[in-house]
């Protein structure tokens, strides 16, 4: 008897739908499974065979196939463990088959008949409902995640015995629903970081409220203690707030990778990814012999936060040139070529030299000469070209740290943001995947930034003055832009033309011991 379940296999972000032909023929033993399955897949029999005898049911001994179609994308993992279960025990005729293809099946077995939970469950989903089946039956721990979908049924299941009633009408699964608007709009404002608990760092609070603001990379440098990390770790709270939107681009790709817990349905918040100095090149952007989605895409829509940059390898720093640049990744290999979304806002922090204090206010920097020139140029050009932020964090004072008195809170600050980044996107409405000034071209600079003659003179003067290099200029016109725009202001003006030109602290030729 041939019966029909249908899975999914997930590629990149997005899922294809994986038919599953079980064949049973009362001709010849033995059991065969085709259609390019990897070790997982073929290690399944054996937890499938198991499975089903715990449930006191029976596995056939008779000849059986099973085709994995499309044969010639690659079968991954151990979710096909449900949908193969199911399709044996129909071909066998223990379980009713006349619903099995309205429903899209996936699920790994325990020895036991428990469900376990699976990676992807919310791309599948998307891909279900656009194909129009009826339902989606997976573990229960996946469930929330894929319920998010609307007009597509999701059941839960603890386990095979749950799965099997329900087919054969003998029990039901309980269906899950969530609204998710409702969801959404009351969990998108929560934040557990506020800048109201920062002491001091008024002028830093401000340069990361313009990088929030045009979407601007930015870069912290100062001492050990000066509030660089705690400062980085704020800087979602003032972001826009998600649209539904983008909170299922993020979704998914954590769905992907599997971070997201039973309890999580959806992400209201911006990711704030935090990688250690030691990873490394794949882990940052992705890729693998089981693909999956890297730092930088799991940073997607939030911030990626690379805490005392010179310590990262040179090559993991520069493999992520270009997805800065494109806002995605493109991970090719001999079989196979996967796109993964990685638009992220980068916020690094380094110290200005290894001992930590070079032009401390107090303390006194114990580094020989050239070595403050040397750890700074651990950090390419290139990647340098890419941040449009440069500012310096000095230590905070007693006084300040003992002022009981609130500094202004996240929300305001992001309130500011918010009607900056609407007039941004008015102005960039009939520019398709451009959305703040920091993705600006150079020749977009030229019409979005002109300044007038007074303007020119007064950067004249900075870039010659302050030595600042030629990279510097087409940034600092940027800047200047964002700071008009939070201002609400159509021209670029001279004061905000001059703080710009302070935020540009690596660019200037004598910094460093030059």
């Amino acid at each position: 008897m041939l019966i029909r379940t249908f899975g999914s296999a997930v590629h990149g972000v997005n899922a294809v739908t994986i038919t599953i032909e079980v064949n049973v023929s009362t001709q010849g033993i033995g059991y065969s499974l085709v259609g390019l399955p990897d070790n997982a897949v073929k290690e399944g029999k054996e937890r499938v065979e198991t499975a089903v005898r715990n449930i006191e049911l029976k596995m056939p001994r008779l000849r059986t196939v099973i085709n994995m179609a499309p044969a010639d994308i690659r079968k991954e993992g151990s979710s096909y463990d449900l949908p193969i279960a199911l399709g044996v025990l129909a071909a066998s005729e223990q379980l009713k088959s006349e619903r099995l293809e309205k429903f899209i099946i996936m699920g790994e077995l325990a020895l036991d008949g428990t469900l376990k939970p699976i990676k992807g469950a919310l791309p599948i989903a998307i891909q279900a409902c656009k194909e129009g089946f009826d339902g989606f039956i997976l573990p229960k721990e996946n469930a929330r995640e894929a319920a998010i979908v609307n007009n597509l049924k999701v059941y839960g299941a603890n386990n095979l015995k749950e799965v099997i009633d329900f087919f054969n009408e003998d029990g039901t699964l309980e269906q899950v629903e969530i609204d998710t608007r409702k969801e959404f709009e009351l969990n998108q404002h929560k934040n557990d970081n506020d800048f109201a608990d920062v002491k001091g760092q008024e002028n830093i609070k401000r340069a990361l409220e313009i990088a929030a603001a045009g979407g601007h990379n930015v870069i912290l440098i100062g001492p050990p203690g000066a509030g660089k990390t705690m400062l980085a770790k704020r800087l979602p709270s003032i972001l826009p707030p998600l649209n539904l939107q983008e909170a299922l681009e993020t979704t998914k790709i954590h769905s992907v990778a599997g971070r997201l817990n039973k309890e999580t349905s959806l992400l209201y918040q911006r990711p704030f990814r935090s990688p250690h100095h030691t990873i490394s090149d794949i882990a940052l952007v992705g890729g693998g012999n089981n693909p999956q989605p890297g730092e930088i895409s799991l940073a997607h829509n939030g911030v990626l936060f690379l805490d005392e940059l010179p310590e990262f390898k040179r090559t993991v720093l520069e493999v992520m040139r270009q997805p800065l640049e494109e806002r995605r990744i493109t991970i090719s290999r001999a079989k196979f070529s996967i796109e993964y979304p990685s638009g992220f806002m980068l916020i690094a922090s380094m110290n200005p030299c290894p001992c930590g204090y070079f032009n401390h206010p107090e303390k006194e920097c114990v580094c020989g000469p050239g070595v403050v020139q040397k750890y700074l140029s651990k950090v390419s050009g290139p990647l340098l070209d890419r941040i449009d932020i440069h500012i310096e964090v000095t230590p905070v004072d007693f006084d300040q740290l003992a002022d009981t008195r609130k500094a202004e809170s996240s929300e305001s600050i992001r309130n500011r943001v918010v009607l900056a980044r609407d007039v941004q996107n008015e102005r960039y409405l009939e520019m398709e995947n451009m959305y703040c000034n920091a993705q600006m071209s150079s020749t977009q600079v030229r019409e979005w930034c002109q300044i007038s003659t007074a303007g020119q003179t007064l950067l004249k003067t900075a870039m010659n003055k302050l030595q600042l290099s030629a990279r510097a200029y087409d940034r600092i016109l940027k800047v200047a832009r964002t700071i008009a725009d939070l201002a609400q202001s159509e021209e670029i003006k001279i004061e905000h033309l001059a703080e710009a030109i302070q935020y540009r602290s690596l660019d200037r030729e004598s910094w460093g011991g030059n």
